[in-house]
């Protein structure tokens, strides 16, 4: 099981890989789907979460290999060293991937898919912000809506630094729009 979610893992941030491309140092303080979020804070946070779990990976339970990571003068640079990062640490994953941000150790396929459904999501959030369309492969939306479906709603979606806000009722179009719905999103942004 942990291969199959390693490689739609890797196939889900190379989608996100190719939108990032996209993005200039001036489109950085353009605003999000992310709540109050700039398009720089939430490279920030793609960026350090590649490493956070590359370390995860490894082992490592440092919560200082989580903290956001400014993406700088050249944002699709930093992006892709992260994204590299992360797929080679996962290619020789350990068992068991200690997640700090959620204060215990998951088993590694169930880390990996969180991983995968936070990057097919955070693909969309940065095409929505670019306003460019996200190729991503449509097998990939299968497993990604199981994985979305499984993420605990409820109060814990309101909490500050929730990883996704509560669930909108969505009612038409895409897979992924049902998806990102299922996590907090409008598909409709920004006029929603």
């Amino acid at each position: 099981m942990l291969t199959n979610f390693v490689s739609l893992d890797a196939r889900a941030v190379r989608a996100s890989r190719a939108v990032v491309d996209q993005v200039g140092v001036a489109d950085l303080d353009r605003p999000t789907p992310c709540a109050g979020w700039t398009l720089r804070d939430l490279l920030a946070h793609m960026i350090g979460q590649h490493y956070g779990f590359a370390a995860a990976a490894r082992g490592e339970a440092d919560p200082d290999h989580w903290k956001p990571r400014d993406p700088g003068a050249d944002p699709a640079a930093a992006y892709r060293a992260a994204a590299g990062h992360v797929l080679t640490a996962f290619g020789a994953a350990g068992p068991d991937f200690p997640l700090p941000e959620l204060g215990r150790t998951f088993p590694a396929a169930q880390a990996v898919s969180f991983h995968f459904i936070d990057y097919v999501v955070h693909a969309w959030d940065v095409a929505k912000t670019l306003g460019v369309d996200l190729e991503i492969d449509p097998d990939l939306l299968g497993p990604a809506l199981k994985v979305a479906e499984a993420v605990p709603g409820g109060q814990a979606r309101l909490a500050p630094g929730a990883s996704f806000g509560p669930r909108i009722t969505w009612t038409g179009g895409t897979r992924l729009d049902e998806i990102v719905a299922l996590l907090g999103r409008s598909p409709a942004w920004p006029t929603n």
